[in-house]
């Protein structure tokens, strides 16, 4: 965690970054100033200059996309929830780093992806050198037609980039230009991935469709 973190120059996001520009103005000042709606940046930025009741607006904006991040990805909700905790530290221990210009969410996303990763390599070095067991997905119920779990399991099946390109565009509603940022694939390839993404789940799920639409 003591890695520089990343940090994502705006592009068409200017409204983002709009009342950020005068970097004299105190942090408590702008915060009362904005009312209601404070943007993620403003706030992070107010944050990072000492006012602390401004994290706490964030924290409880992203508390529940930031653990679906994870739980979309993790196994154990526990673990998910472990993983949302210590990223919402690492912005805290990050927040001096936190540039003006960055765009909050997909900073706060990289930091995430970056613990994702490390537990994902600690998971693997366990259960290849000290014998523990892999994540176990939830338990299924025999005949069960929950949509939700359907998606989950054909999700799955997707190859891994495909699967991360596909969850942060569905689920965590990035853009083409963030989701290129933070997996390293150039723009065309994310789109490339995205299409072939949706038709293998839509080819994936269309007889599970069927099913239910039977049963019902």
């Amino acid at each position: 965690m003591e890695d520089a973190l990343p940090v994502f120059v705006l592009h068409s996001e200017a409204a983002h970054s709009a009342t950020m520009n005068d970097a004299n103005i105190h942090p408590g000042e702008m915060f009362s100033s904005l009312g209601s709606e404070q943007t993620d940046e403003q706030l992070m930025l107010a944050f990072s200059r000492g006012l602390n009741g401004a994290f706490s607006t964030l924290f409880e904006r992203y508390r529940q996309p930031l653990f679906g991040f994870f739980r979309r990805r993790v196994a154990d909700p526990a673990h998910a929830e472990e993983l949302a905790q210590e990223t919402f530290l690492a912005v805290l221990r990050g927040a001096s780093r936190y540039q003006a210009t960055a765009l909050f969410r997909t900073w706060l996303y990289a930091i995430a992806f970056k613990i994702l990763r490390a537990h994902r390599r600690k998971a693997a070095f366990r259960a290849t050198f000290l014998g523990a067991p892999a994540e176990i997905p939830e338990p299924v119920a025999a005949g069960s037609l929950d949509v939700e779990v359907m998606m989950r399991q054909a999700v799955g099946t997707l190859d891994a980039v495909d699967r991360e390109v596909l969850l942060m565009r569905e689920f965590e509603q990035l853009s083409y230009a963030e989701i290129a940022s933070l997996l390293g694939l150039p723009l065309n390839t994310v789109r490339t991935r995205l299409f072939r993404a949706r038709l293998a789940l839509h080819a994936l799920l269309a007889p599970a469709t069927a099913i239910v639409k039977e049963a019902l």
